[in-house]
C-alpha cells in the first residue's frame, strides 16, 4: 500500500528560505528498491551548494544524500534486504531530507548493531570519504608522512585519526588554536597554524627537507600552491574539495618542476560504484570506529523540519563536527 511521507523540495535556488516541505504518497517500492523510514539525516555542505545553485540540480528537486533508518517495504529483486533491516545511504541520489522515501538497493548499506542511527548519519558520507582518500585513492602506507589541510574539519579530523591508526605521521594544518586542539586530540603529530606559519616551509623542516609523501587537500584554490611546495619528490596531492574555490588553470609543467608530482581529483562514487563496494567501504569505517581510531563528533542536532535553520547555522559557521537532523 502507499505510504505518506513529508519531504523537502526546492523549486528555485537561493537561501535557506527556498526549502519547502510537502506531503506526498509514496508508492510501493519498485523492483530493486526498498522503502526507507528515516530516523536520522546527515547535514553536509554540499546540500547548501545544491540549494544555492552553486552545484546545479534539476528543479524541482530534493536535498540531502545521507541518512539512516529502517526498511519498511521491499520491492522485487531487492536481494539482501528485508523489512526491519537497519540501513543507511550516502548517495549520490538526493532526497534524504524526508521522513521516508524509496531508495534503490545499490545505494544502501547495512548498519551494525553497535552503531546507533545518529552516529551512522553523522559518519557515512564523511567516513566513506576518509576511507576512499586514504586507502583506495592515495594508498597511504605505514611510515609515510601526510599533510592534512583543514585537519579539524568534519572530514579532516577523521583523516587524522585514520592515518595515525595505520601508522602514518600526520601533519595537520588549521586556522585557529581551538582547531589545533581538535586536530591534536584526533592524533596529529604536528599541527600548523596556516595564518601564522609558512606551512610548506614548516613541513619541509619537520621532514628534514623531504616533504609530505601525500597531501590531502579539501580546501582547493587557497592551498594549491602550499600543497605543491609541501609535497615530496614523486609525492601525491589529493585535491578532494573546493572550500575556498576550485583549482583552475593548472599548468602540468609545474608538477615536473616541483618534483614529478602526482595529482588526482577524486570523486567518492567512482570508488563506490556497486552495493558491494559501498558495503566494504562502510565496514572499514565502522571497523575504525570500533577500534577508536576515529571519533565522530555530533556538534548539533536539529529537527528535520528545521532544515532551513540548520542550513543557516552551517553557513554562518555556527556548527562544528557533524550535524544531524531528526525526523
Amino acid at each position: 500500500m502507499d505510504q505518506s511521507a513529508r519531504v523537502a523540495r526546492i523549486t528555485r535556488t537561493g537561501g535557506p528560505e527556498v526549502i519547502e516541505w510537502v506531503d506526498v504518497d509514496l508508492p510501493l517500492p519498485a523492483p530493486g528498491e526498498v522503502r526507507l523510514r528515516s530516523s536520522a539525516v546527515g547535514l553536509n555542505y554540499i546540500d547548501a551548494y545544491h540549494r544555492s545553485g552553486l552545484y546545479p540540480i534539476e528543479l524541482p528537486g530534493g536535498l540531502g544524500s545521507e541518512a539512516a533508518g529502517v526498511v519498511e517495504a521491499v520491492g522485487e529483486g531487492s536481494d539482501g534486504f528485508r523489512v526491519g533491516d537497519r540501513v543507511g545511504t550516502f548517495g549520490p541520489s538526493r532526497g534524504a531530507y524526508a521522513t521516508a522515501r524509496n531508495v534503490v538497493v545499490g545505494e544502501l548499506v547495512h548498519l551494525p548493531d553497535a552503531v546507533d542511527d545518529r552516529t551512522a548519519a553523522a559518519l557515512l558520507l564523511k567516513g566513506g570519504t576518509a576511507a576512499m582518500l586514504i586507502e583506495q585513492c592515495a594508498g597511504v602506507q605505514p611510515g609515510q608522512t601526510v599533510l592534512v589541510h583543514a585537519a579539524a574539519g568534519g572530514v579532516g579530523h577523521l583523516l587524522v585519526g585514520w592515518l595515525k591508526a595505520i601508522g602514518a605521521t600526520v601533519i595537520g594544518s588549521v586556522g585557529t588554536t581551538g582547531k589545533a586542539d581538535i586536530a591534536r586530540a584526533a592524533g596529529a603529530d604536528h599541527v600548523l597554524l596556516h595564518r601564522e606559519e609558512d606551512v610548506a616551509a614548516r613541513v619541509c623542516e619537520l621532514t628534514d627537507g623531504h616533504g609530505a609523501d601525500v597531501v590531502l587537500d579539501g580546501i582547493g584554490k587557497a592551498t594549491w600552491d602550499v600543497s605543491l611546495a609541501a609535497t615530496a619528490r614523486r609525492g601525491m596531492i589529493v585535491s578532494y574539495g573546493n572550500a575556498s574555490g576550485a583549482v583552475e588553470g593548472v599548468n602540468l609543467g609545474i608538477l615536473a618542476a616541483k618534483g614529478s608530482l602526482f595529482v588526482t581529483r577524486p570523486t567518492l562514487f567512482d570508488y563506490a560504484r556497486t552495493q558491494a563496494e559501498r558495503q566494504a567501504m562502510t565496514d572499514r569505517v565502522f571497523a575504525m570506529l570500533a577500534r577508536g581510531a576515529i571519533r565522530p563528533t555530533i556538534g548539533r542536532s536539529f529537527a528535520l523540519a528545521d532544515a532551513a535553520e540548520a542550513h543557516r547555522a552551517m553557513e554562518a559557521g555556527d556548527t562544528h563536527g557533524s550535524t544531524v537532523m531528526m525526523p
